[in-house]
């Protein structure tokens, strides 16, 4: 019968002998190793919703995750009851020792601490309280807890920090008090649910502080915490608002009631002065009292008389105590026992391992081999070979050399470094080796729950770690074997953080044992996992690792598997699977994280292929593309537009105006394609764009040339058509042609506006300035002096006024009075062109006007307003 539990079937029905009423199971010898492979029995799949995902954990072929349709859908959580809370709360705390062998001892001296720890929880505030190993932290947070039972509405919650995020802590939280199977929040519903509970928190054994503790604290903002953690651990911020207690050894009176409680009877002289020296060298440390209690309970026993030790024998009494039993035996029988000296109270492990039975002996073996990690009692009879080995952990515990960490036992402080300098160290891979196998026969077990796997899993994951550092290849084997059969009960059982640290356990084990298709494995899983949580880029990594390592195996469930969560990474991602990201394209999706575009593809010689599109095909370019400068654009870049409008007769012209367009989009191609320019720069042929900026370069060329060429028209040296200060453009009696027919060089001609010339009959309505660069004066109305129609500019669409240019070089506009002239009905004759010289044009008739803009080819803009008849 298991001593723990009362459904000892669930244990040990498969370590029962043959010969035994009801034995069912396989025989003891074979507890380390089981008779068949876990592979060829039933397979343990659970599909479990984790955010919006959809998550089956398949052992065989790697898990499988897709978004989780609307019918499977968990419903609201729901809180526990107060029964449920009681419950969870004993499933949380260590087992009970099978039998009880020391006396309860009570918290001692720890009044103050306890009363004042009391009120700041009351008060709603969060407390540290901070103590080296063995001041005992543990028993003061169990009394504080029982005072604070009803004192929130969630009650109090009792947590572990050993080997925790703050991530797993919030998860355990929302698990303690919600009920919610098979389902995991994502991080955002986590906080929204973590953030209404309303309790007391005891956390011991923490082992952050900083920015972490932080994020713990601000996530539940309701909760009062009690924590515990050691001086090594950092502190909290300062402006958490953590209230600090620190907890120090016991007084000299305390240590001597401590002790005569541990031996359960008042202390001789001698005794009570070899507790002084104790309590002076262990700074009154609890642990190391209740220590020297069982060192003094041995040396009571083994002072027994020989007589009362066979009375008692005849009831069994000592008939698990070898030592007692065996007391009169040898030399020292019929003294008493002396005390222990003081350099053996100070390291006791060796002292008081070497008066237990061989069970407990080898229990301290094997967890010195799992470092420092105690193996649950139930698993004791399996390990060491003994039916009663479950009863080694109750003389442990009264002992001193072990100590409750969560939901199991572990090694006391200084008690391993102790075991291991009295040889307990020893064959410790073997032992290991041994711990491995028989736990990944248990896990595999189809009548083990997941929850229970997660129970023992620091033991689990103990093992995995003594087994990758040995250098055998057997043990690695073994490694990797447990960690495949434990992983998936782990990720069923909601304990991801130990899930994701048996995954490297795994992946590690499997890459230095060889195992290609195992370590395939790990990497899908350890992709999954961080799809689940959101981390892209990692999963996509893992993925890809995966699916290449089975693609070289010929796995092709494994690869489907694999590629479907790699098609539902880049589904979140925003990146579809093959494309490319555009530089500077808009943000990813809300909630997602943008991963880096896929690389360029590359023929052997390394050149790039750009992208094949519909409209063309993709070929090899001569050499990779470089990324192309983008020129900064301003943000209020406009285009000013110069329109004429005619005047009105006898009304004054209006100004021109100026209107501030946008600027205009770049011109694109047919199908919203870019131009051909940037094709070629995308697709990384600059050869072919260098090419066609020569060849229009040398067009460009040859046409400015023969365009010279035919204008000149011989080899004359004086040109006529520039103007000159003190030139006019009109033509005077006498002179053979036009001076001014160009603008001069350095000047800018009158602006043009393409669609806004002059129509016949008209004259140009006025213009300023606004627009017209090289122009300073201010615009001047002008209007025509007589009623008759207006002629129309010489120039159409061109302003008819210039200011007038001083010797100095300044510009000073000399408005002068509209005259009227007579005009003959004719036609509007055509601005003239460059002519040679030796033919006249026809002069032209203007209204009289002010001029107010620089000269231009066939333009009349007289510097003193003369009336031409």
């Amino acid at each position: 019968m298991d001593p723990t539990n009362l459904g000892s079937e669930e244990f040990h029905d498969d370590e029962r002998t043959p010969d035994e009423p009801g034995a069912t199971g396989r025989p003891r010898e074979s507890a380390a190793a089981p008779e068949v492979p876990a592979a060829q029995g039933p397979v343990r799949v659970v599909q479990l919703v984790t955010g919006d995902y959809l998550l089956t954990v398949n052992p065989v072929d790697g898990s499988e995750i897709e978004p989780c349709p609307p019918g499977a859908l968990p419903a609201r959580p729901e809180r526990h009851g107060p029964e449920r809370r009681d419950g969870l709360r004993l499933a949380a705390a260590p087992p009970p020792p099978a039998r009880q062998a020391g006396p309860q001892l009570p918290l001692v001296g720890r009044t103050e601490e306890r009363e004042r720890l009391g009120r700041l929880l009351s008060r709603g505030r969060s407390v540290r309280l901070t103590g080296p190993s063995g001041s005992g932290r543990s028993v003061l947070l169990d009394a504080v807890a029982e005072d604070c039972a009803g004192l929130a509405p969630d009650g109090v919650v009792r947590l572990s920090g050993y080997h925790r995020t703050p991530t797993d802590l919030l998860h355990e939280l929302f698990a303690a008090v919600h009920h919610a199977p098979l389902h995991r929040l994502e991080r955002g519903e986590l906080l929204a649910a973590v953030h209404g509970i309303g309790a007391v928190v005891v956390l011991d054994d923490l082992e952050f502080g900083g920015a972490a503790l932080d994020e713990l604290l601000d996530a539940t903002p309701e909760c009062a915490f009690l924590l515990a953690a050691t001086p090594d651990v950092a502190a909290p911020s300062t402006d958490s608002h953590v209230e600090e207690v620190f907890l120090g050894g016991l007084d000299r009176t305390g240590c001597l009631e401590l002790l005569e409680l541990a031996v359960d009877r008042p202390l001789a002289d001698e005794e009570a002065d070899w507790a002084a020296d104790l309590w002076f060298e262990s700074e009154g440390l609890p642990l190391r009292f209740v220590q020297a209690g069982a060192l003094l309970r041995q040396k009571d026993e083994l002072a027994a008389p020989p007589s009362t030790t066979a009375a008692a024998d005849e009831f069994g009494v000592f008939a698990e105590r070898p030592y007692a039993a065996a007391a009169g035996d040898g030399e020292d029988e019929g003294r008493p026992a002396s005390l222990p000296s003081l350099a053996e109270a100070a390291g006791p492990a060796v002292l008081l391992a070497s008066r237990l039975d061989e069970a407990a002996r080898n229990a301290l073996r094997f967890a010195v081999a799992l470092g420092g990690e105690m193996p649950h009692q139930a698993h004791l009879p399996a390990l060491a070979g003994d039916t009663h080995a479950d009863a080694a952990v109750g003389d442990l515990l009264a002992c001193g050399l072990i100590t409750p960490v969560g939901a199991h036992y572990r090694l006391a402080a200084g008690v391993a470094e102790q075991l291991l300098a009295g040889g307990y160290g020893e064959e410790a891979a073997a032992r290991a080796h041994s711990a491995a196998q028989h736990y990944a026969w248990w896990a595999g077990h189809p009548s083990v729950t997941p929850e229970r796997i997660a129970q023992e899993g620091e033991v689990v994951l103990a093992a995995l770690g003594a087994l990758i550092g040995d250098g055998d290849a057997g043990h690695r084997a073994a490694a990797v074997l447990l960690a495949r059969t434990a992983a998936p009960a782990f990720a069923a059982a909601l304990h991801w953080g130990a899930w994701e640290r048996a995954l490297r356990a795994g992946q590690e084990a499997a890459r230095l044992a060889g195992e290609v298709g195992e370590e395939a494995y790990f990497h899908h899983e350890l992709g999954v996992l961080a799809l689940c949580t959101g981390n892209l880029d990692r999963a996509r990594a893992q993925l890809e690792a995966s699916i290449g390592l089975r693609g070289v195996l010929a796995d092709r469930r494994g690869a489907v598997a694999g590629r479907r969560a790699l098609a539902l990474v880049a589904d979140r991602s925003g990146l579809a699977m093959g494309a490319r990201t555009v530089p500077g394209g808009g943000p990813a999706r809300t909630g997602s994280t943008r991963v880096p575009p896929l690389p360029p593809l590359r023929t052997p010689s390394g050149e790039e292929v750009p992208a094949a599109r519909r409209e063309e095909s993709a070929a090899p370019p001569a050499k990779p593309a470089t990324a192309r400068p983008v020129r900064p654009q301003p943000a209020d870049s406009t285009t000013t537009i110069v329109s004429r409008v005619p005047a009105a007769a006898g009304a004054p012209a209006a100004a021109a105006a100026a209107v501030p367009v946008p600027p205009a989009p770049p011109r694109r191609g047919p199908l919203g394609r870019a131009s051909w320019a940037h094709k070629l720069m995308a697709g990384g042929n600059r050869r072919n764009l260098l090419a066609a900026g020569a060849g229009a370069l040398l067009a460009a060329v040859l046409g400015t040339v023969v365009t010279l060429g035919a204008t000149t028209g011989g080899g004359d040296g004086d040109r006529s058509e520039t103007v000159r200060p003190g030139q006019s453009a009109d033509r005077q009696d006498g002179d053979g042609g036009l001076s001014a027919d160009e603008p001069a060089p350095g000047e800018s001609g009158r602006p043009r506006v393409p669609g806004h010339a002059g129509k016949p009959g008209q004259s140009p309505g006025p213009s300023g300035t606004a627009g017209s660069p090289g122009a300073s004066g201010s615009p001047s109305p002008s209007a025509s002096g007589s009623g008759g129609p207006a002629t129309q500019s010489p120039t159409p669409g061109r302003p008819s006024q210039s200011p007038t240019r001083s010797p100095g070089g300044g510009e000073s506009p000399k408005p002068t009075p509209p005259t009227p002239t007579k005009t003959e009905d004719k036609p509007p004759t055509t601005p003239p062109t460059q002519q040679p010289p030796t033919k006249d044009p026809q002069p032209p008739t203007a209204a009289g006007s002010n001029s107010a803009s620089g000269p231009a080819p066939g333009g009349t803009a007289s510097g003193g307003g003369t009336p031409v008849a």
